[in-house]
């Protein structure tokens, strides 16, 4: 060992010179450079071989193909979330990119504010961990073993650092975020908390910006492909590991002072070497025939813990009582780019520049067998020579590299004319199926323009990042005609935004009998995009299953993915047709973590409709909804009571009615579905009219008066107490409570007034003959009118618990054109229609039906129209209509058989007598109105 601390002497000495004469002293600066030889020195001489790699990075990934033929490890130590390990095997199913994921919908033990908690790693096929993965799961006899914190430990370090905060990627880097593409496939990922193997960026926002001008690059991106990837690309091991481990000490040493990050990243360190030496120690493994992959910020750690003979040991606490899921969702170039604060279409150029790395090196990559997507290596002339394994133990200690690679002027890679002819050529080809007006001279132009870019750059090689900047110079000029601008077409002709897909076997069993299920309707669902499946319930009676699984998915899945073209579903109605578009493939995350909640879709629907009820914040409205969901798509009885039963406790504790419209409509729905549909009604909902009768009544005096009711809630409520007040009447409730709510409203507002009146109306307090009388007051009164439009909305929110009104409605709609000055009804008129249509949108359609029955049908016979309200009293024998002697009572001398159905039904026995020569019968009707009022109510029925 003592010969190997002298490798990097000679370095030392160089750097603490340049220390001396570029800072006047070796105080600062000397501790820094001579402080990251150490590091080097220190990861090099580690017996356990560390190699450091960078995330998606081409060179790393050559580098670890290369090294794994070399020395063939027995084991493999990965920086990787160790819960994550299971699925690994999975990824041949699949087609990269994908993204390993850990998921969690309820959590215990962490903030709930948290839920649901997501990690995921995305993996490519030119990174540097999918030929670890690659190798591991396809040798025999090597084992790989994850070593990171798992995933809950992620979340568990969050909280202990910043307590009642959200859930922060610790991964992601400080500085700005490059630009992305700000699509849906940017958004593959959702929310979830990324961790990637290698975050190798400075944490210094001034070195960043220092390295930025100095090597003339616009972004971090292409910063790193320029002066990193492609020095490295077909380096050799030695040079490569010391290389990476300077820059890892670099930015390490150079990062701000933040404490919480900092204290993650050594508690990372810790965790991870505290794993091996727990592993070798029960392995029994020689640490010589291992190899530890870890990005290299990590690579360069100075905790106590690092190495295999590490002075301190690590305590790793137990994870939280949180229970995850995991699984593969399908991930992609933006997606990574976006997650992680990369230039767009930097990933896809890194994929580029690893094909044309493995043509130029001619190392073999790692594939696992039968990957999905992956392409098999095109047989050459001419083969690469067999790597020699390295024996462990028998390897010299590594000579210095850097002291070399330091010194050495950047070689320039010479122009190679045909690969830029032929980029300038395709840009021009596919700008113009884009819509650009470009031509030949537009190829031309690109072309000198790459060159002069590069030059300026001191490159002799225009870079692809050269090229984007020539193309939309040339190209795009100052308009884009199109949907996509040049930036992004080149994006795609360099290899495009590469999508991956999770297998059929790869998907948890929720998706597989997704699948399994729409089967027949044979459709390639795994495949991105949308196609249309139609449905012919009818013909093929099948299909009605289908059509199950389709409308739950279009409940439970993001807008989109099954949308309904055609056909709907309401309670009591059976489909007979309909229409879908698809887009499973698409939304393919969406339904796989769908799977992380249960095994059917239905149990899943159950869950949430369950937590949606019973939610703290629920209101009657959503657990009513809840019932309605569960009766339309799992046509559960036994659910729908349950909910139907939490819905009434709801009700009882609110002291609100602003849920009140929504309560209204949903309850008849589902009064018309039972009537129909059982023989009895359910219990909760006899319960629910019952204490919803008394519930309104008590509260109608206070939404009266209250300001922050709104009429059209208020007319909820009396809808609810009108159409209601049959069934409620029938199971207890006593209408008295009804009348001395009425008694106890003393509303200000206008619109409140008129409703009250029309309630009134309907409760047979004001007759239509008294509300026209005060409607025509209202007209008279000059400091009144302009307030008319109110009144009038209160009237028109009146058609919902008096739909006898509309024809009313009309009249003093009309009346109000017809008697008021053009020079106040036209002030007026604006407030009006603005009134109606902001206030009765949803009752308009009754108004105007009704006032389609009362107008004339053709204009010829509106000089003659006499409106029905305006038209002379029908006089009868000489005395105005109902004041005469009893007509009725001759009519019903004339027809006794109607009289003797209703005796029937009344369970009256009598006989016929003489009538008397008075009109005693009209007026005993006119003295006890009551009797009548309920006797409509009884054969109108409920």
């Amino acid at each position: 060992m003592r010969e190997g601390e002298a490798v990097f002497e000679a370095l030392r000495t160089q750097l603490g010179e340049a220390a001396t004469a570029l800072a006047d002293g070796p105080d600062a600066l000397e501790g820094i450079l001579l402080g990251i030889v150490d590091d080097v020195d220190r990861a090099v001489r580690e017996p356990l071989e560390i190699f450091p790699v960078c995330h998606h990075s081409p060179a790393s990934a050559i580098a670890m193909a290369r090294r794994l033929r070399e020395k063939r490890p027995k084991v493999v130590y990965l920086e990787l979330c160790e819960d994550m390990a299971p699925l690994l095997s999975e990824l041949r199913n699949c087609r990269l990119p994908v993204a390993v994921q850990a998921f969690a919908s309820e959590v215990n033990g962490l903030p709930a504010a948290w839920a649901p908690l997501s990690v995921v790693a995305p993996i490519t096929e030119a990174s540097a961990e999918y030929q670890a993965i690659a190798y591991a799961l396809d040798t025999p006899g090597v084992e790989l073993v994850l070593v990171d914190r798992s995933s809950d430990h992620v979340f568990q370090w969050q909280m202990d650092g910043a307590a009642g905060a959200g859930p922060a990627d610790p991964e992601a880097p400080e500085v700005l975020s490059e630009a992305s593409p700000a699509d849906e496939d940017a958004a593959l990922h959702g929310d979830a908390v990324g961790v990637e193997i290698g975050d190798l960026r400075p944490r210094f926002a001034e070195l960043e910006e220092h390295l930025l001008r100095h090597g003339r690059v616009r972004h971090w991106s292409e910063w790193w492909h320029q002066y990193v990837e492609l020095p490295l690309g077909d380096s050799d091991h030695d040079t490569y590991r010391q290389v990476m481990l300077l820059i890892g000490s670099l930015f390490r040493r150079l990062a701000p002072g933040d404490a919480e990050r900092v204290r993650v990243d050594e508690d990372r360190e810790r965790y991870m070497w505290t794993r091996m030496r727990e592993h070798l120690a029960a392995s029994g493994t020689d640490a010589a025939d291992c190899l530890y992959v870890c990005g290299a910020f990590h690579a360069a750690s100075r905790v106590a813990e690092f190495g295999v003979d590490g002075a301190a040991t690590f305590e790793i606490g137990p994870p939280s009582a949180s229970v995850w899921q995991h699984g593969l969702i399908p991930s992609s170039h933006s997606a990574i780019e976006a997650q992680f604060g990369l230039t767009a279409g930097s990933v896809s150029i890194a994929a580029t520049q690893w094909a044309k790395n493995l043509k130029r090196t001619r190392v073999q990559p790692f594939r696992l067998e039968g990957q999905a997507g992956a392409k098999k290596p095109a047989k050459t002339a001419k083969a690469a020579k067999p790597a020699v394994p390295v024996v462990p133990g028998v390897a010299d200690i590594p000579s210095d590299k850097l002291s070399g690679f330091l010194r050495r002027a950047p070689v320039l890679d010479p122009l190679d004319e045909a690969e830029l002819l032929g980029w300038s050529v395709e840009i021009v080809r596919a700008a113009r199926r884009n819509g650009y007006l470009a031509s030949t001279a537009d190829a031309i132009a690109v072309f000198e323009t790459s060159i002069l870019l590069a030059g300026m750059r001191d490159r002799a090689r225009p870079t692809p990042y050269d090229f984007q900047d020539a193309a939309i110079t040339c190209v795009e000029k100052d308009s884009v005609p199109g949907r996509r601008d040049v930036r992004r077409i080149v994006e795609i002709m360099m290899g495009g935004d590469r999508i991956g897909q999770v297998g059929y076997e790869a998907l948890p069993p929720l998706a597989r009998d997704v699948h399994d299920r729409l089967a027949p309707l044979n459709l390639k669902l795994q495949q991105r995009g949308v196609q249309r499946a139609l449905l012919d319930m009818a013909a093929s009676p099948e299909l009605a299953r289908c059509s199950d699984v389709l409308w739950m998915l279009r409940h439970l899945l993001p807008w989109g993915a099954a949308r309904a073209i055609m056909g709907e579903r309401r309670l009591g109605e059976q489909p007979i047709q309909e229409s879908w578009d698809l887009a499973l493939g698409t939304h393919q995350r969406e339904l796989i973590e769908l799977g992380y909640e249960g095994v059917t879709i239905e149990q899943v629907l159950e869950q949430r409709l369950r937590r949606r009820a019973y939610d703290s914040q629920a209101t009657t409205a959503d657990v009513l909804k809840a019932v309605e969901d569960a009766t339309l798509y799992l046509r559960s009885r036994r659910l729908a009571d349950e909910l139907g039963t939490r819905a009434l406790e709801v009700l009882a504790t609110e002291r609100s009615v602003d849920g009140a419209p929504e309560v209204l409509r949903r309850v008849r729905r589902l009064l018309a579905y039972y009537r129909t549909s059982e023989p009895v009604l359910p219990p909760w909902i006899e319960s629910f009219v019952k204490t919803g009768y008394a519930h309104y009544c008590t509260l109608l005096p206070t939404a009266f008066g209250d300001e922050d009711a709104k009429v059209r809630q208020v007319a909820a409520m009396l809808g609810f107490l009108f159409s209601m007040e049959t069934l409620a009447l029938s199971l207890g409730c006593d209408r008295t409570q009804l009348e001395l709510a009425f008694a106890q409203s003393h509303p200000r507002e206008p619109a409140k007034v008129a409703l009250r009146w029309a309630a009134q109306v309907q409760l047979g307090q004001l007759s239509r003959g008294e509300l026209r009388a005060r409607c025509d007051d209202l007209l008279g009164n000059p400091l009144v009118v302009p307030a008319y439009p109110r009144y009038l909305s209160g009237f028109l929110h009146a058609l919902e618990p008096v739909p006898q009104l509309a024809d009313f409605v009309v009249e003093a709609v009309s009346n109000a054109f017809a008697r008021l000055p053009d020079p106040v009804l036209l002030p007026w008129l604006p407030t009006l229609i603005s009134t109606l249509r902001a206030d009765g949108s949803e009752l308009a359609p009754l108004l105007i039906r009704e006032a389609g029955r009362i107008f004339p049908g053709r204009l010829a016979a509106l000089d003659a129209w006499v409106p029905p309200w305006l038209e002379a009293p029908v006089v009868v024998e000489g005395r105005p209509a109902g004041t005469g002697a009893g007509v009725g009572a001759a009519l019903l001398a004339a027809y006794p058989a109607t009289c003797d159905a209703v005796a029937d039904l009344l369970g009256y026995e009598g006989t016929w007598e003489t009538a008397a020569p008075g009109p005693s019968g009209a007026v005993l009707t006119a003295r006890h109105p009551d009797t009548a009022v309920a006797l409509e109510a009884l054969l109108a029925g409920p």
